[in-house]
């Protein structure tokens, strides 16, 4: 099999020096190109062909946002978007993904040359996921990491024995995600009625990108969305996005639920962790608890969901064809704890005959 090839659109020279030393570290990487515009890169698309754009959101001449929408209109192909690490660069990334971009890297905002050299190892991967990712044709009219530390969900919250859960009235919805996940979260919430459990989400995203996609994600449901603060009680109609720096754990205080936020290891490389989440929830709120893990590189979830499926509460994972990554949850399919298979756009209705049937 030939290397992935990848063409780099960044207006600075050190970062597509950087990024082409980084790629181009990989064995299975090659940096056939690079442009530092996207006018000089739609030249550069038709002639190298490559399996994958890494490009910048600020450039001259033309925004990375109005190309990617051109290009994922006219000839889509995977994209990992490169932004900045502030609220204008979120928004601007978040609307990238809604346009179909793959993932995002974050442009460290200073002592570059240092800071960059530190995510080669999540670059490559990053770059490596896009190229196996399902993209689809834009439709207008539709709305080196340096070696760390391997932690489990051991590491924020020991696994105990099971105990029965009295039944109550509260019920908690957990849903899980990564690569592809802030639009396969989109795509649920907003089919999803006022009166539903109170939900919490872990995301796979930086610290300063949680707040604006709470923001974003509010703005469409019928519910309630809002970043979670330590101790802030679920309530129905509701939905509380893990920080991007927190893990993200659901605790019983009395006869009620709330946010308990963790700054615990990272687990299975991330912070939040779906697992953390998961077995708390699996813990404090049982069978009386529902889990969905959507789109996802890794394996992020997949041991938190048979820890769910084994305290008793339903469980249900996005299927191959409608993820854009189908490493989440297949990895939990193939643990045996999935009890509802199905496409992205069947889900909510999927939650919504379960929560039915828990009353």
């Amino acid at each position: 099999m030939g290397k992935i090839k990848v063409l780099i659109v960044d207006d600075s020279a050190l970062v597509r020096q950087m990024l082409s030393e980084m790629l181009n570290s990989a064995p299975d990487i090659e940096v056939i190109g690079v442009a530092h515009d996207p006018i000089m890169a739609r030249d550069k698309i038709k002639t190298l062909n490559p399996d994958v754009l890494t490009l910048d959101v600020e450039m001259p001449r033309m925004d990375g946002v109005t190309f990617l929408k051109n290009l994922m209109r006219l000839r889509p192909m995977p994209v990992v978007m490169v932004s900045s690490l502030t609220e204008k660069g979120a928004d601007i990334t978040l609307e990238a993904l809604e346009l179909g971009a793959v993932d995002f890297v974050s442009k460290p905002k200073t002592d570059l040359a240092h800071t960059l050299e530190d995510y080669a190892e999540e670059i490559i991967e990053k770059v490596r996921v896009a190229s196996k990712a399902r993209v689809k044709a834009l439709d207008l009219n539709s709305a080196k990491l340096k070696p760390t530390e391997r932690h489990s969900a051991d590491a924020v919250l020991e696994k105990q024995a099971f105990s029965k859960h009295f039944k109550t009235t509260d019920r908690i919805l957990a849903i899980g995600a990564s690569t592809g996940g802030t639009e396969a979260i989109k795509d649920v919430l907003i089919q999803l009625p006022p009166d539903t459990p109170g939900t919490v989400i872990s995301q796979h995203i930086p610290a300063a990108f949680s707040g604006p996609f709470a923001k974003r994600m509010n703005g469409i449901s019928a519910m309630t969305v809002c970043e979670a603060t330590d101790g802030q009680q679920i309530v129905t109609g509701h939905v509380y996005i893990a920080p991007g720096n927190r893990h993200l754990l659901v605790e019983r205080d009395g006869a009620r639920f709330i946010c308990r936020l963790n700054d615990g290891p990272e687990v299975n490389r991330h912070k939040p962790s779906v697992d953390v989440m998961f077995r708390s929830v699996a813990h404090n709120v049982g069978p009386n608890a529902i889990s969905v893990i959507l789109t996802g590189m890794g394996n992020d979830g997949a041991q938190g969901m048979q820890e769910m499926h084994e305290a008793g509460a339903p469980t249900i994972a996005q299927d191959e064809k409608s993820s854009v990554v189908w490493g989440m949850p297949g990895e939990a399919v193939k643990l045996g704890c999935v009890d509802t298979i199905t496409s992205l756009n069947k889900i909510p209705q999927a939650i919504i005959a379960l929560i039915k049937k828990q009353c």
